[in-house]
């Protein structure tokens, strides 16, 4: 019976070990394959061109990656202008205010949001939140930075909330006992006390919805405007590196300068969520050692 137990732990441990060792693999291997095959349009342009480019022209062989860069920096700039004080005050209000009926349901229904499909949400600004935004700001299309910013910032209000409050759980209960104590309001307890000791696990929560938002591809596809463009403001449609990999990744042709163009930009996403992982793993490294 000892020896079977035995077996049993050392043949748990074994496979645990090689489900690591092949998720690395595999995560290696993904960006081998986008690396080799990205690195050769640099063959027949000048990284220079390709990241200071000012026009993306795929039909006239002309890559140039800012207005993609640009239509990205809106999108998402905007969606955590949006979603980051949405986010943290939603989590301070579950976590202090809410009565535990209500908590309990909010959490519900934080969890449904971050399981509702982009496509439902990429239908719903196409279909009900473009056409108000056009009126109010009297555009030619209600498609634009700004309404795919809405959209992803909802998408990315999840994950900064629940982050938020796991960081607000992990204080001590010293802290909001001290600072009450002393004489501080809630309000100044929660915002000059709890909030900036638990600014790592909130900081990583804002890492993670940066990453969400960075890389979604099939919502800002649809709601976008498609434009790759410099754009000047968020009211402008506007084309987003993932969603330029999506529209023109299923007509390219194999092999071709504007296949490998593709993979370059992929390149691009894919440093920017490793350091964006990166990051965000830094500070919830150092939320768990200030928790502990």
């Amino acid at each position: 019976m000892k020896n079977t137990r035995k077996f049993l732990d050392l043949s748990v441990k074994k496979f645990l070990f090689g489900t690591g060792i092949l998720n690395i693999v595999i995560i290696f291997t993904m960006f081998l394959f986008i690396f080799l095959n990205g690195i050769q349009f640099f063959k027949h342009s000048s990284f220079k061109d390709f990241i200071f480019g000012l026009k993306w022209i795929s039909l006239s062989e002309i890559y140039g990656l800012l207005p993609l860069l640009v239509g990205s920096f809106w999108v998402t700039i905007v969606a955590i202008i949006i979603a980051v004080p949405l986010g943290i005050l939603t989590a301070v209000y579950i976590f202090e205010y809410a009565p535990p009926k209500i908590k309990n349901n909010m959490k519900i229904l934080i969890e449904i949001m971050s399981a509702i499909p982009s496509v439902v949400l990429g239908f719903i600004g196409l279909y009900i939140l473009s056409g108000p935004i056009k009126n109010l700001f009297g555009l030619n299309s209600g498609l634009t930075a700004f309404t795919g910013s809405i959209m992803l910032a909802f998408m990315a209000l999840p994950t900064i909330v629940t982050m938020t409050e796991d960081a607000l759980n992990a204080l001590d209960p010293s802290y909001k006992e001290a600072s009450l104590a002393l004489g501080s309001t809630k309000a100044e307890t929660i915002f000059n006390v709890l909030l900036p000791a638990a600014f790592p696990g909130i900081f990583a929560g804002i890492m993670l919805g940066f990453g969400r938002i960075i890389g979604e591809t099939l919502t800002v596809l649809m709601v976008t405007g498609n434009a790759p463009i410099l754009a000047t403001s968020p009211l402008s449609p506007v084309r987003t590196m993932t969603a330029t990999i999506a529209a023109e990744m299923g007509e390219v042709v194999q092999g071709s300068t504007h296949y490998y163009a593709l993979f370059a930009i992929g390149i691009i996403l894919f440093l920017i969520s490793f350091i964006t992982n990166t990051i965000a793993d830094h500070y919830v490294t150092k939320a768990r050692n200030l928790k502990n």
